[in-house]
């Protein structure tokens, strides 16, 4: 089973990024707050790239609509990962 499959069935208020399942880190818990989706941002920019866009415009697209966009409760998260996906 793919991992936005699970975590729909355990967290089905958590918003899903069309296209994007390949991006998907985990789930982002908080205090008082719903748990999340939590995305790579390197990848959702990747992806934007792959698709066709250039790197400025990725980034610009990713700031203003996927970061910039808050739609209630359950909007993801993006993480900025500083071990680029490797561990020690």
């Amino acid at each position: 089973m793919k991992a936005v499959e699970l975590i729909g069935e355990q967290y089905p208020d958590a918003m899903v990024m069309e296209g994007f399942d390949n991006c998907i880190v985990g789930v982002c818990h908080g205090f008082g707050s719903e748990p999340v989706i939590a995305y790579d941002q390197a990848k959702v920019l990747l992806k934007h790239m792959n698709d066709g866009m250039t790197s400025e415009e990725a980034v610009e697209f990713f700031e203003f609509n996927q970061l910039g966009a808050y739609v209630g409760e359950g909007t993801p998260v993006f993480i900025e990962r500083y071990d680029n996906g490797k561990e020690d």
